[in-house]
């Protein structure tokens, strides 16, 4: 019975022969075959004296997910069957290739230096259909789509076979590579899960002009193991398409997206002070993205901290944007502890994640407005400033946050002069 459209992703034209000729190991369930092409190959070599039913398609606007979401809405064929820069092998030929109750997802292990991710490959038409793919926009790189989609799907559908049934075509791994496999293992269920004694977190973003990433930072907090308890987002004045990407998370019931007339991040960042209920809140730069593990691995530090800690922070991770499809890992900044003004004000780069006691946050009137760029620049070391007399700042060695350095940054842009900043810092 041929019920299963077959989609190949990432080949070249070298390594497409190949997956094609694979296919003869399932070839009486093949009802068609679609070929994606990303931007780097304007067309392959007609292919249909080994497959009858090929179809060949572009990836519009290099936005694969959206590329797929059309796709999937106009097939026909009970399953989906992806091919992602791989090869068949004869073990297919031993795997049940139906699924059954309640099960509409398989899942295979992909392993790389000890870690290991679990990716989807056979999924049920509908399900795809009712659960749609994130665009470039909402993702911190091409390569996560597919295990950030299988993290939203219920877990009880999910079928995970352990079969070796793929030949990796490219073996070579670069540090890049093996950076964001790191990344998407977070996607993974977590082996501990703590939420007994957590406090209550919510994260805040100010967005200014930054619809290209915006998108890729409210849904790092949507892809939480545990989820935040408030997200709240405001959109400073933005002359872009920022408030059309903000607003399509506003479904969300724990979402609140707020906007105003531009006046910088520390006035956009106080206007939503009044709305944050929780115990602590975690500041999110509009473009910098979180780990799905944050507010597990933030909680459970934050249940045993001392009342006098003001701000919990730990080190951050760095990746350089050099086009919206193209993004490459740089390294850990790794933080130290700081105990008064001149080890704040000599600390080498952002203090971060930084994560705010709410109610000394509040007691602060939050993040002050000097007359230096009237607030708009290094709004992060005032406020911490004033919080080193209110409480302590306390570092602790984690990892759950992702800087993002691109051309279009504000800092980039205005170059502003710390040693004026300095002279207005009480």
């Amino acid at each position: 019975m041929k019920n299963i459209h077959v989609i190949l992703l990432s080949y070249t034209n070298q390594s497409l022969k190949s997956a094609l000729m694979s296919l003869n190991l399932i070839k009486e369930r093949v009802l068609d075959v679609t070929i994606l092409r990303d931007e780097n190959i304007s067309s392959f070599p007609n292919y249909n004296d080994i497959i009858e039913k090929i179809n060949y398609i572009s990836i519009n606007d290099n936005d694969l997910g959206l590329t797929l979401n059309k796709l999937i809405s106009n097939l026909s064929g009970q399953y989906i069957f992806f091919l992602n820069n791989q090869i068949l092998n004869s073990n297919v030929a031993s795997l049940n290739l139906n699924l059954s109750n309640n099960q509409k997802v398989i899942t295979y292990s992909q392993i790389l230096k000890n870690k290991t991710i679990r990716l989807p490959f056979f999924i049920e038409r509908d399900l795809l259909k009712d659960n749609k793919f994130s665009s470039k926009y909402e993702l911190p790189f091409k390569e996560a789509l597919l295990p950030s989609w299988l993290f939203k799907i219920n877990k009880s559908y999910i079928n995970h076979t352990n079969r070796k049934i793929f030949s990796e075509i490219n073996k070579h791994k670069t540090t890049n590579i093996v950076q964001k496999f790191n990344f998407m293992e977070r996607y993974n269920s977590p082996s501990k899960k703590t939420t007994d004694n957590c406090p209550t977190i919510s994260v805040m973003i100010s967005n200014y002009n930054m619809e290209r990433y915006i998108g890729s930072a409210l849904n790092s907090c949507l892809l939480q193991h545990r989820q935040f308890n408030q997200i709240l987002v405001i959109d400073d004045g933005s002359t872009d398409n920022s408030w059309e990407k903000i607003n399509k998370f506003s479904k969300y019931p724990h979402v609140q997206v707020l906007k105003k007339d531009n006046g910088g991040k520390a006035k956009a960042l106080n206007y939503l002070l009044p709305y944050i209920n929780t115990e602590f809140v975690l500041e999110l730069d509009a473009d910098d993205w979180l780990d799905p593990d944050a507010t597990l691995i933030v909680g459970d530090i934050l249940r045993t901290v001392d009342k006098e800690v003001s701000v919990l922070y730990g080190n951050l991770r760095t990746w350089k944007q050099s086009s919206i499809n193209n993004i490459s890992y740089k390294g850990i900044s790794k933080g130290k502890q700081i105990g008064n003004k001149t080890e704040l004000i000599s600390y080498p780069f952002p203090l971060g994640p930084r994560i705010y006691r709410t109610n000394l946050l509040k007691s602060n009137m939050g993040f002050p407005i000097i007359k230096f760029e009237n607030g708009r620049m290094y709004e992060d070391v005032s406020l911490l400033n004033h919080l080193l007399t209110k409480g302590k700042l306390l570092y602790r060695n984690f990892t759950i946050y992702n800087v993002r350095e691109h051309d279009s940054s504000i800092t980039k842009k205005n170059h502003p002069n710390w040693n004026d900043f300095l002279k207005y810092l009480d």
